[in-house]
């Protein structure tokens, strides 16, 4: 990511920004609708509509200057019937995205963390 290693400014500026961002967007939605267990999830999905959803959710969660203004994560997702065996592989997809652009290991925490807060709002099938 551009500029990256640096370890001052938000954590948006650290992962480069949106551009930035969204690269990493594309890369976690091709590993994930390329994963069979999870891919089924988003058979009925714009996924143009929802890389750009992500890409402004994760710009906001890293404190850059975009507010997500999509919908209520509980109700977009209270239909999937998504359990943790899910989630926790989605969250590794994300990982491993933020990874092959070189992402520090502790700034993949905090990012990984920060979706992990939002573990009961997407999962309702345990």
């Amino acid at each position: 990511m551009s500029g990256y290693g640096q370890m001052s400014g938000t954590l948006y500026e650290r992962l480069g920004g949106e551009d930035a961002i969204s690269a990493v967007v594309e890369s976690f939605y091709d590993r994930v609708l390329d994963d069979e267990r999870i891919a089924h999830y988003f058979e009925e999905t714009d996924m143009s509509a929802l890389r750009a959803h992500q890409t402004q959710f994760l710009s906001s969660v890293a404190g850059g200057p975009v507010e997500y203004d999509g919908r209520d994560l509980e109700t977009a997702h209270d239909h999937l019937g998504i359990d943790g065996r899910d989630f926790e592989i989605v969250a590794r997809h994300l990982d491993d995205a933020l990874a092959e652009f070189d992402v520090s290991e502790d700034d993949r925490k905090t990012v990984v963390a920060a979706v992990g807060e939002l573990r009961s709002a997407v999962v309702s099938a345990e």
